[in-house]
């Protein structure tokens, strides 16, 4: 008896993948990074009828990674996906990218903190390690679709495929999207886009996955107890350099820290500033000068942005649009200036200030719940 036979999803699992020719006909691959989200999509595409192959890139050290329960792509993870593709009865396959991932997300990320700015790894990561080379391996593969767990839709639309919000918004991914070409998005598949998670890990249950109940990630896969200073001091020693606490709009002196690699614009603890008549929060840093500059609330107010290597997904609709700087931030309305994408270096407007913009940031741009693209905050201008 096949999979198929044995798991009810309750869903059309081959309708998920929008493949071009019968399930039976053929292949899928699925990135497994050993969490819930990727093991169901890997049950689904199994109960299509499809041939299924799993890949896993080990993106660090599995040693050090083993026994930490939310992490992704390294230690119990990897056990996690290979546990579950021998259930499904499907192909998995383990590739080591360590040094790719340590050079072009874990290194960087490190620069980025240094040079005072604010990064986004999970970006980075799917640029580069995941994206990039997984599209390659399911090319090779000779893969007709490569599927994710991401909390994402895939929609066609006039001009071809759209890449949407998804439709639990509490889970959605988009931002960290954003760059996703237009080839890729015509080749990836979001099977989860449509369900809430509570509807996921139902589906885990019923399917018998062991990692049914494991809790999601909540923190940079590289940096599991949140102390990114750590990681950034110990690739990069320099970042622990002390210097001065400096009022932005007076330049007076207030106090010292102990590397800036400390902070992040619009951080209010942790600054053991006393005796100020107002909240201090961290306006900016001087990677130059090693100065944190603090100020009152009011100085974080940004009324436009500049983005550099921007992507765009499709045309831009003459509507409306929104943008999102952090990921957990709602969409407020802008104006856009300049092209998007092949990497042109725009503006971009906020309707009212926005607060705690910061260089290094991403900024997703948005038609309603489709992503037009976005690109990195190099540069923002105070409304105050």
């Amino acid at each position: 008896m096949s999979y198929a036979d044995t798991f009810d999803a309750g869903l059309d699992a081959a309708a998920l993948f929008d493949l071009d020719k019968p399930a039976g006909e053929s292949r899928i691959v699925v990135a497994m990074s050993g969490g819930v989200d990727s093991s169901v999509v890997a049950a689904l595409a199994a109960a299509s009828g499809a041939e299924v192959i799993g890949i896993t890139l080990q993106l660090y050290d599995y040693g050090a990674a083993t026994g930490r329960k939310g992490a992704c792509c390294a230690g119990d993870d990897i056990s996690d996906a290979r546990s579950v593709s021998d259930k499904l009865g499907i192909a998995h396959y383990v590739f080591d990218h360590e040094s790719a991932f340590r050079e072009d997300v874990v290194e960087q990320f490190a620069d980025e903190y240094l040079a005072g700015r604010t990064p986004v790894p999970c970006i980075r990561c799917n640029m580069g390690p995941k994206f990039t080379d997984l599209f390659r391996m399911a090319r090779e593969l000779g893969a007709d679709c490569l599927a994710t767990g991401h909390y994402v839709q895939r929609i066609m639309g006039p001009a071809g495929s759209q890449l949407h919000r998804a439709v639990d918004a509490s889970r959605d991914q988009s931002y960290f999207l954003y760059a996703t070409t237009q080839d890729q998005l015509d080749y990836l598949r979001f099977p989860l886009g449509g369900l809430p998670k509570t509807q996921v890990r139902e589906l885990a249950e019923q399917a018998g996955l062991r990692n049914a109940a494991k809790p999601d990630s909540q923190d940079i896969c590289f940096v599991p107890d949140g102390d990114y200073a750590k990681i950034v001091k110990s690739l990069r020693p320099e970042g622990g350099t002390p210097g001065n606490i400096v009022h932005a709009a007076t330049g007076e002196v207030l106090g010292q820290h102990q590397g800036i690699v400390h902070y992040t614009v619009g951080q209010r603890r942790g600054l053991d500033i006393g005796g100020q008549p107002e909240p201090l929060y961290v306006i900016g840093l001087d990677a130059g000068s090693h100065e944190v500059k603090v100020g009152p609330k009011l100085m974080l107010a940004v009324k436009e942005a500049t983005l550099i290597e921007t992507n765009r997904i499709g045309p831009i609709p003459d509507a409306p649009l929104t943008a999102k700087v952090r990921s957990l931030a709602k969409p407020v309305p802008i104006t856009l200036e300049g092209a998007l994408g092949d990497g042109a270096t725009v503006s971009i407007r906020f309707g009212s200030p926005e607060f705690g913009v910061a260089p290094g940031q991403a900024a997703v741009i948005y038609s309603g719940e489709r992503v037009i693209g976005g690109g990195w905050i190099e540069e923002t201008v105070r409304a105050a």
